[in-house]
């Protein structure tokens, strides 16, 4: 996720919220499976050494597809330029779609070595584990780390990533780079200009959008087209009114999670911002660009995003806009979950295939890219965390990244960490998505969302075609 990002994300396609491909082209894909495609003849190998701890091969080339999205690819390019000092040359592909590009590639067994699996046309992760197509990352994550050789590269993480490239088991299949806070984006500068408070509870929230909308200002907007960007506040704000465990129930595809009250008061209460005409006139027709232009344009007061959008953002938001991001406002005193309470996680997920014919050199870039150095760079080119711990010590900030650095060291343990949304790539982006798109818009209410939500989470459930994952 990433930069996660965008100009990241493309209309919602329903065979890549489905998966990884069609059917019978997942075939196709089982078949030609190999686990790492040892003894083929194609592996490049070398010598593990002290400088060399996962053996790669000096002469071999290595193949990398990067997702061309709010991030950009410019930190990508570095770190290829670093690993060249060493070893062989990078062919760097830079693209939006990643599923179109790279579907027929991993179909015909011949992978790139290292794949930003991002954007809208992500590939299902789910997916691709199930029908053994990723390497498995332990050999990375042991490995010596670039900047002290006797830590390992998984101490260098920020608590939470190993845990996102995990499906059920120990084993770690992804490496999410970036470490986004999601929440809700606003202006300082028009809060001050205005002489508003941030709110705290859903009154305050309610009493702010009818002071904004007096003024012709809206109170939200959000992507109306990908509405799977709801859930970056939403999700939170379930969390706090009911408890952690209330998402981890809707993670597992429990009987009834959507039926709790914690859910029912959330959608009571984003209903409510519809009802009232809080949400920008023509919201549901917008792209995710097109909404945060209208954001940093000052026609609302808040969006629901993650950390990559100060980046994806900046050719339309002002110098003086001040960016910032808040923890979702809470319902009321009754919350589970004090206020500072987030969602913040690694995202922008990292792949190296099980064919690939040079996954150590996969494994080093992404060793490289871990370090301190190329850490604070990707932090400096596109304003927004890496999961590497302490990089931005001592860095001069943007607006957005301080904001997002401090509302993160402010929430101490309560992080809150959500599944859904790559347990079940389909259930999340596409169907839910859909149901959250109509409860905004006015057209569904709140009892007959939730049902909806739970008709399809009972769906997935029931589906053997699905691999289930649970919460431990």
């Amino acid at each position: 996720m990433g930069s996660t990002d965008v100009k990241r994300r493309d209309l919602i396609k329903r065979a890549g919220a489905a998966g990884l491909v069609a059917v019978p082209a997942m075939s196709a894909l089982s078949a030609c499976a190999t686990g790492g495609g040892d003894g083929d003849g194609k592996v490049a190998k070398g010598e593990k050494t002290e400088s060399n701890p996962l053996g790669v091969d000096k002469n071999a080339p290595l193949d990398f597809v990067i997702f061309d999205g709010g991030f950009g690819t410019q930190y990508g390019k570095d770190a290829a330029k670093v690993y060249e000092k060493s070893y062989g040359k990078v062919k760097l592909t830079a693209t939006q779609k990643i599923r179109s590009v790279l579907q027929p590639r991993m179909v015909g067994g011949n992978p790139p070595d290292l794949i930003d699996n991002s954007g809208a046309e992500q590939m299902d992760a789910a997916t691709l584990i199930a029908k053994d197509q990723l390497a498995e990352l332990s050999p990375l994550l042991d490995a010596p780390s670039i900047d002290d050789p006797d830590t390992k590269v998984r101490d260098t993480l920020l608590p939470g990533t190993v845990e996102m490239g995990q499906y059920g088991d120990e084993k770690v299949w992804r490496l999410n780079y970036a470490y986004t806070v999601y929440g809700q984006w606003y202006s300082r500068k028009l809060l001050a200009d205005n002489d508003w408070e941030y709110p705290k509870t859903w009154d305050e929230m309610l009493a702010l959008c009818a002071k904004a909308k007096k003024k012709g200002i809206a109170g939200w907007t959000y992507a109306g087209q990908h509405p799977y960007y709801i859930p970056f506040t939403l999700y939170p704000f379930i969390g706090k009114i009911g408890g952690p465990d209330v998402l981890k129930s809707i993670d597992n595809l429990e009987p009834n999670a959507w039926k709790h009250d914690a859910v029912k008061s959330a959608f009571e209460a984003y209903y409510e911002l519809a009802a009232k005409g809080y949400i920008l006139k023509g919201t549901p027709g917008l792209d995710h660009i097109q909404s945060q232009t209208q954001w940093t344009k000052g026609k609302c007061i808040f969006i629901p995003n993650g950390s990559w959008v100060e980046n994806e953002a900046a050719d339309t938001t002002p110098a003086d806009f001040d960016m910032a991001v808040g923890p979702v406002t809470g319902l009321d005193g009754s919350d589970k979950m004090p206020f500072g309470t987030l969602w913040a996680q690694a995202g922008e997920p990292f792949i190296v295939p099980a064919q690939a014919r040079n996954p150590a050199g996969g494994m080093e870039l992404l060793r490289i890219m871990l370090s301190k150095k190329s850490a604070q760079n990707f932090s400096r080119l596109v304003k927004s965390l890496t999961c590497v711990a302490g990089a931005t010590d001592g860095m001069e900030m943007s607006p957005g990244l301080a904001s997002s650095s401090q509302v993160l060291k402010e929430a101490g343990d309560n992080v809150l960490n959500p599944r859904i949304f790559d347990w079940y790539q389909t259930l999340h982006k596409e169907q839910i998505g859909s149901v959250l798109a109509e409860l905004l818009a006015g057209r569904t209410k709140p009892a007959e969302a939730m049902d909806k939500c739970q008709e399809y989470a009972d769906r997935t459930a029931k589906d053997d075609s699905v691999k289930k994952y649970r919460h431990a």
